[in-house]
């Protein structure tokens, strides 16, 4: 039997024999990469466009081009990974198995679930505000609006995994019409600029450096794809359509990407593009007078709502995951009988996410879980590099070269070299902060339980 699948088999069976269900498998290569794409084509990406130019200019595609050769290094390493060992907490599960050291998972984990949190209650009050915005309810606080979001999604991702794949299908599709319009108007414009026009600078011609500088920055938009990995134990044969949905996604995130950066300087000057308060809302109203604004602040709802709902149904994986392999309590790891789907994680979740959601200040929190993802990418790509070395390790359907492991871990340490020398203070002191958290938690479960977390890396 191949070692993946001897892998699946296992956990198939220690389920039927305890009498538990099991999370529903059902999610196939085409939800998959509309499931990676809807956590990639957020809204984000509406003003990055803006920042990026004003940073490279018209080279702002260049820009994209590169990140994505950057961000594919550590792409590549989670499918290969999602091959070798499909399960929930996957970036958990492949750290312990490589480095054996069980503070490192357990801290690989939470920052994940700290990334996720950050993210789905941020998106919750943009939703609020644009939603507002959209219908007129000037008369309902954004709180309000964001906690309804809040409870719609839990209920979508409680009721099972085919329900919150069909809302990320048509929250996907939405997002992607609204950036091909983009295209579509400003194509006409396409050849107008000298594509490789950069900023001027002192030092005279640096364009590779220039457009370095920008994949930085353009390397963000992909973040995203390792959502993927944890939803493997509901996906049909995961050592395929792991791989074939995550990097599909990635290159259709990329060429949407290209071509909305190409239509965007090609419409509007870099200089203007970069001081719009709304890049893409100026691009359209020069190319397109005749389109409503508000037509993108529906489609930004659409785009907000969905990255939170990835974002969400990644995290209660996680949680399940962790709890799976006797990082976090038991309960955390239950499956409903008849929706079959990780009832009380989501629940925690929501419970956690309302009061993160009203705090209304968490701007900080999420650029420095940036950070968080950074260390959790370096951390796999090293697993990865260290797994294909090691003897006797199941070889999965998708496998690469051990040098893109070892890329992805050098590209992933310099972003964060990078991030922490050009920004403020604020977010790498924030990290540390969460980074410590995740310490005390670790050594209070070990005072709580330290048999449990002695098993830490086999299944509960």
């Amino acid at each position: 039997m191949h070692g993946t699948e001897r892998i699946m088999a296992d956990l198939q069976h220690k389920s039927e024999q305890d009498g538990e269900p099991t999370l529903k498998r059902s999610v196939g290569p085409f939800q998959m990469a509309l499931y990676g794409l809807g956590s990639m084509l957020g809204a984000g990406i509406y003003g990055l466009i803006g920042k990026a130019a004003g940073e490279v200019g018209n080279a702002v595609w260049l820009a994209f081009l590169v990140a994505l050769i950057a961000a594919l290094l550590t792409a590549l390493s989670y499918a290969s990974l999602g091959s070798r060992y499909p399960r929930a907490a996957g970036a958990v599960y492949v750290a312990q198995r490589a480095y054996g050291f069980p503070l490192l998972s357990f801290m690989v984990g939470l920052a994940l679930v700290c990334s996720g949190l950050t993210s789905v209650a941020t998106q919750s009050r943009v939703f609020g505000a644009n939603f507002s915005e959209l219908f007129g309810l000037d008369a309902i606080p954004v709180a309000a609006l964001a906690l309804c979001y809040l409870f719609a999604t839990t209920v979508i991702i409680f009721r099972g995994i085919q329900e919150a794949m069909w809302v990320n299908i048509l929250c996907t599709v939405v997002s992607i019409a609204g950036l091909v319009l983009v295209v579509a108007v400003g194509m006409s414009y396409w050849g107008s600029v000298d594509y490789l026009e950069t900023p001027p600078t002192s030092g005279g011609d640096q364009t590779f450096l220039i457009v370095i500088q920008g994949a930085v920055l353009a390397f963000f938009a992909f973040i995203g794809f390792e959502d993927m990995y944890n939803i493997a134990e509901e996906v049909r044969e995961p050592e395929t359509t792991i791989p074939i949905g995550l990097i599909s996604a990635m290159l259709i995130a990329a060429l949407v990407y290209v071509a909305v950066a190409i239509t965007a300087v090609s419409v509007v000057p870099w200089q203007d593009l970069a001081a719009a308060p709304g890049p893409i809302t100026e691009v359209v109203a020069r190319a397109a007078p005749w389109i409503p604004p508000i037509l993108f602040t529906a489609i930004t709802v659409f785009a907000v709502a969905n990255t939170g709902l990835v974002n969400f149904v990644t995290a209660s994986r996680l949680l399940y995951g962790m709890a799976r392999q006797n990082l976090l309590p038991d309960h955390l790891g239950k499956i409903h009988r008849h929706r079959r789907t990780p009832h009380i994680a989501i629940l925690v979740l929501f419970l956690i996410l309302v009061p993160l959601a009203l705090m209304g200040t968490i701007a900080e929190l999420a650029a420095a879980t940036v950070l968080l993802l950074l260390t959790v990418f370096s951390v796999v790509n090293g697993a990865l590099f260290i797994l294909k070395g090691r003897k006797g390790e199941p070889p999965g359907r998708f496998e690469i070269p051990r040098i893109i492991p070892a890329m992805g871990f050098l590209v992933c340490l310099g972003l964060i070299v990078v991030r922490v020398s050009t920004g403020d203070w604020r977010a790498p002191a924030i990290a540390g902060a969460l980074l410590l958290a995740c310490f005390l938690i670790y050594v209070l479960m070990r005072q709580l339980d330290p048999e449990a977390i002695g098993e830490i890396g086999k299944d509960s």
